[in-house]
């Protein structure tokens, strides 16, 4: 007798799932996006009570599209240092970095978290652009002995207030020493995880990378079941408290035309090292130039927005386009309409004002200090 086949959410296989794929969907997971050609939960039914569970008690969240781009190699150090424009000369084992991968022409390729887990071994925790590529192609010219692949490496993010809490219930005491932007190896009842306390939420929070693609669905529900007497919850990074902690998101906030000049990133920029890398010629230009355009945090002024912008609202000075909201979003917290944007570089000083199109009509958006909350990012490093 022929049984029926259940039918299952997806697009074909080119799309890829990963290892907490129908964990999320049975724990409630309403909607995915595609981040790094794999689906990523976007949907657990309400966002505002989905930031309010991250900043008052812990959400978990798959965030397995992270994919990892893994470096080793007698020459993996120099080739990481060949990648991007941040000294990584006193990047110590155990320690991780933000760091910037450029182009020859100064423009970011993508903005990652680098990883060194051994004296030759690296990972690049990547945002969402295709890097793999990049590094192999890259590697092929170098003349650099190292080798480039995607491990089967699938990060979780435990971000929140309680997340510490429910950390000791997982694995002891041991990790109440593990430092902001510091990575340590364990084994959880046979799985095997690197664990770094890094975050996309600037809450507290650690990130958990699974090195056993096939013992995903154990991780979530041993983590779910150690967080329940906290409050954890299901979650999906929060778009409200990414913005008001001015954190940038690649594709929306930067791109291939953007560089770090415009962004404010120069501390990642260390145009004086003797250290070759791409896009050392080319910074130096754009520095020595200055900028045309700068990134803002703005203020909307208008009726509490419904959810995050889908497209990039144009901002006008007197009749002129001058820049664009980038990232948009209501605080619940600040009671505000909050943005960041690109905007020509003679109208970034705090107190500018645009008017902006929303998809409402025009509204009135000011210039202002960011982050949005917590400047000194004081919550994620204590």
């Amino acid at each position: 007798m022929a049984t029926q086949q259940q039918e299952e959410f997806g697009f074909g296989t080119q799309i890829r799932k990963s290892p907490y794929f129908d964990a999320t969907v049975r724990w409630g997971a309403k909607g995915f996006s595609v981040y790094n050609h794999m689906y990523i939960p976007r949907d657990f039914g309400n966002p505002e009570q989905n930031f309010w569970n991250l900043v008052n008690d812990a959400i978990l969240c798959d965030v397995a599209v992270e994919r990892q781009v893994e470096i080793t190699g007698p020459d993996a150090a120099q080739f990481a240092q060949l990648l991007t424009p941040r000294d990584l000369s006193k990047c110590a084992v155990g320690q991780c970095k933000y760091v910037l991968i450029t182009n020859a022409e100064g423009g970011i390729l993508n903005d990652p978290i680098l990883l060194r887990l051994a004296e030759n071994r690296f990972w690049i925790s990547l945002a969402d652009s295709d890097i793999l590529l990049w590094a192999q192609g890259v590697a092929v010219n170098s003349g650099l002995d190292v080798t480039i692949r995607e491990p089967d490496v699938s990060p979780l993010q435990l971000q929140g207030p309680k997340s510490g809490e429910i950390m000791k219930a997982l694995f002891g005491d041991s990790i109440t020493d593990l430092k902001y932007y510091w990575l340590r190896e364990y084994d959880l009842d046979g799985i095997p995880l690197i664990v770094s306390r890094t975050g996309w939420s600037s809450e507290l929070g650690y990130e958990l990378y699974l090195q056993d693609g096939s013992k995903g669905d154990e991780l979530w529900e041993k983590i779910m079941a150690a967080g329940a007497p906290f409050g954890l919850q299901p979650g999906h990074t929060s778009s409200i408290r990414r913005i008001e902690g001015g954190m940038l998101s690649y594709h929306a906030d930067m791109d291939i035309n953007t560089n770090p000049y415009e962004l404010g990133l120069d501390r990642l920029v260390e145009l004086d090292m003797d250290a070759d890398f791409i896009g050392k010629a080319a910074l130096k230009r754009i520095r020595d130039a200055g900028v045309t355009r700068k990134q803002v945090g703005l203020v909307i002024d208008a009726p509490a927005l419904t959810g995050p912008n889908t497209r990039f609202w144009m901002l006008e000075k007197e009749g002129q386009q001058v820049g664009k909201v980038t990232s948009a979003v209501f605080s619940p917290r600040l009671e505000q309409n909050i943005a960041l944007a690109m905007v020509s570089a003679e109208f970034a000083e705090p107190g500018t004002t645009f008017e902006v199109v929303l998809p409402s009509g025009v509204a009135t958006a000011t210039v202002v200090e960011t982050p949005f909350f917590d400047p000194k990012k004081t919550i994620a490093a204590t």
